[in-house]
């Protein structure tokens, strides 16, 4: 895998795969910051990510995934993301600082965009505001809450409730204090100190955890 931009996103995001096992290959145009990463990547070189001959010196195609962790200089990105996807890379992850950078680097072909300050912070939007103690957008409306359950749930079987048929949402795991999460059937009956995982649509899910 490679990492192009060792700002603190790419870093953190090379670090953490080379703690996971995995060979990264980390390119930067910044000396400093390509000497603080020697001997803690598999290997970490100084290059210039929107040039295509550098690029392709490094042997960029032949990763299967390539991430541009450039963030702050628009243009860098835009041009490094290119560079890898005219070089044929399969999987090529970019970060995003705004929408319409997202929408330009989904135009040139990127396969995946993130945008991790956004989402970190719609994620904790949603758990400031009540009970909800972990939230995660799989897709487009649809989400995974882990909350506590709400009174109507307490001490009753989830075919008891009617929770998908009245609510919409499905509980589709469940976490006895001082347990471990479990799939739910509809026998489950759910304690007042549980902890649950619902999935849904959004507006059904954040719906459900208020009550």
């Amino acid at each position: 895998m490679a990492v192009l931009g060792l700002g603190r996103f790419g870093s953190a995001l090379a670090l953490e795969l080379v703690e996971e096992g995995e060979e990264v290959l980390a390119a930067d145009m910044d000396p400093r910051t390509v000497q603080e990463h020697a001997g803690l990547l598999t290997h970490v070189v100084e290059a210039d990510t929107t040039s295509e001959d550098a690029m392709r010196g490094l042997g960029l195609s032949e990763f299967g995934t390539v991430v541009v962790a450039i963030g702050t200089d628009i243009e860098a990105s835009i041009l490094t993301a290119s560079v890898a996807v005219h070089l044929g890379v399969r999987n090529v992850w970019a970060k995003a600082i705004s929408e319409p950078h997202a929408r330009i680097l989904t135009q040139i072909g990127v396969h995946n965009v993130v945008r991790p300050e956004h989402d970190m912070g719609q994620r904790v939007a949603h758990l400031v505001r009540g009970r909800m103690l972990d939230y995660i957008e799989f897709d487009d409306g649809y989400v995974f809450v882990k909350t506590r359950p709400p009174a109507l749930l307490h001490n009753r079987s989830l075919a008891g409730v009617g929770v998908r048929q009245n609510y919409g949402v499905t509980v589709v795991g469940v976490k006895p204090a001082g347990g471990k999460f479990t799939y739910t059937t509809p026998d489950t009956v759910i304690r007042p100190d549980d902890h649950i995982v619902v999935s849904g649509p959004q507006l059904k899910v954040e719906a459900f955890a208020r009550l």
